[in-house]
């Protein structure tokens, strides 16, 4: 995968998560790393499954489920 698809499916996958936990985007850069961060995590989560992503819709599914849940976790820290 090249890495300008990959950035791209990071800046959609985190303003999807943002819009979906905090009803807002975080800016360009916020999105990317949220994205970023989230597609790793997300092909990490569904590895730990068994489920592998393939295709632009699945690879967009995985990140945008990683991007909620680090999202969340951040939720959870920013409380405390």
């Amino acid at each position: 995968m090249s890495i300008l698809y990959f950035l791209l499916i990071g800046v959609i996958a985190g303003w999807i998560a943002g819009q979906i936990m905090r009803g807002r985007g975080f800016g360009l850069g916020g999105n990317l790393a949220v994205g970023v961060v989230g597609a790793i995590l997300g092909g990490f989560l569904f590895g730990l499954l068994g489920l592998q992503t393939t295709g632009l819709i699945g690879e967009m599914i995985g990140a945008i489920v990683g991007a909620i849940v680090l999202l969340w976790v951040v939720g959870l820290i920013k409380k405390r």
